[in-house]
């Protein structure tokens, strides 16, 4: 299978989060080719979970794992720490109360 460029998967994640009525939004647009992904889930209560795209050990499988976790604002921190180290970096931001994301669905590893 050939792998998806940075920004078909970006696109194909709004998509399917408009689907499901979900608000998301790219505040950093990174290399289209290239770049890793983060997304940020605020729950809208002043909180937030980030999350990045690694590889299970175990299985080999992509996965997401939770990156940081606390206040809005420490995360944004986390976010504004990982852009120092990769301007290449995309970063979504979802906002969703009950704290939907849908990166556990099939095809979005």
């Amino acid at each position: 299978m050939a792998r998806l460029t940075a920004r078909f998967w970006v696109d194909a994640y709004l998509m399917r989060l408009r689907v499901y009525d979900i608000p998301a939004f790219v505040v950093a647009h990174g290399d289209d080719t290239g770049g890793a992904v983060l997304v940020k889930l605020a729950t809208l209560d002043g909180n937030a979970v980030l999350f990045q795209r690694s590889f299970d050990l175990q299985s080999g499988k992509r996965v997401w794992v939770e990156l940081a976790k606390g206040t809005e604002r420490e995360v944004d921190e986390a976010v504004a720490r990982q852009r120092g180290f990769d301007r290449d970096l995309w970063v979504i931001e979802v906002e969703d109360r009950a704290g939907r994301h849908l990166l556990d669905e099939d095809g979005l590893a």
